[in-house]
């Protein structure tokens, strides 16, 4: 028997063959192991079938997975709600991760972006790189170094009672912003959900109408021990395709804490969430339980996906 799935996008309905496939990747992305999610959808479509169900709706399937995974795991079926809630709503999702060099932002964005299926990641890294073969050195110096060594290209030298670090930092971020910011309206305008991460994305530095959006999400990754950040240098530098030095960081990790606690200001004065990112799991739970929770889980997720996704 064949069981058939109906479902709406952009006001129009469509009906697509029920996939057990399908449904088992929505339930690994709500953190089930891999080969239970499969024997779980494989479950409830004998349910499906001894009930002679050959037409049903997206919201009664999902109801009665909720109902399934209630009974195996009460934690699975909350995130699995939360993970519904986002896919949902129609308007793309912009989620912003920002936070001092070595904090794990790219980690995390990553994985966020792979919970809630978006296919589209960008590092401020790679945006700055671009800006760099359209903009030359001696017009824009500060974007040719480093974020946490901009102040060694600053022309005029600052007062002595003024940091020099974080004035480098602040204009070499604000260079940055107008990169990151017309991303955000490109996604924006293509409905396109995307993950932005990096040191560029700092509270108070990209437009307010921007940020102020509903489906505009922005956090802020923070390591409040010294001894635990630096060790995420070592980490990170002993992986086979790192090639940045580790000497280079240490070298200049006073400059980098000076920026973390920056961030720390900055998100306190703008109100974007501070997460300690210690615990991978606790740190994406925190950043998906934040977006649902704005606005009853009113956050979107691209348009196309909708469709592709029958569970």
């Amino acid at each position: 028997m064949m069981i058939m799935v109906q479902g709406e996008v952009s006001g129009k309905k469509y009906t697509e063959p029920f996939s057990k496939g399908v449904l088992a990747r929505s339930l690994t992305r709500a953190e089930m192991d891999p080969n239970k999610a499969y024997n779980i959808s494989s479950q409830i479509e004998a349910h499906l079938k001894k009930e002679n169900i050959e037409i049903i709706s997206i919201d009664d399937l999902v109801k009665i997975v909720c109902e399934r995974l209630k009974t195996e795991n009460t934690e699975i079926a909350e995130k699995y709600v939360a993970w519904r809630k986002i896919r949902k709503c129609k308007e793309p999702l912009i989620i912003l991760i920002g936070g001092a060099s070595g904090v794990g932002t790219s980690s995390i964005a990553f994985e966020v972006a792979n919970r809630l299926g978006i296919r589209n990641m960008i590092s401020t890294d790679m945006i700055r790189e671009v800006m760099r073969k359209i903009v030359s050195k001696e017009l824009l110096p500060s974007i040719y170094e480093s974020s946490y060594t901009a102040y060694r290209s600053l022309r005029i030298p600052p007062p002595p009672e003024l940091d020099e670090v974080l004035i480098g930092f602040r204009d070499h971020v604000d260079t940055v912003s107008i990169g990151v910011e017309a991303v955000i309206e490109r996604s924006l305008k293509e409905g396109i959900s995307i993950v932005i991460e990096g040191v560029h994305i700092v509270p108070g530095f990209i437009r307010e109408d921007l940020v102020n959006k509903e489906n505009v999400a922005m956090f802020v990754l923070t390591v409040s021990d010294e001894n635990v950040h630096k060790g995420r240098f070592y980490s990170r530098c002993r992986q086979m395709w790192a090639r940045r030095p580790l000497k280079r960081y240490m070298n200049y990790f006073w400059a980098i804490r000076r920026t973390h606690k920056y961030f720390e200001s900055q998100a306190k004065k703008n109100n974007v969430p501070v997460i300690e990112n210690i615990d991978v799991v606790t740190t994406i739970d925190s950043i998906i339980k934040s977006i649902t929770k704005s606005n009853g889980g009113e956050k979107g997720v691209e348009k196309s996906e909708s469709k592709r996704d029958n569970d």
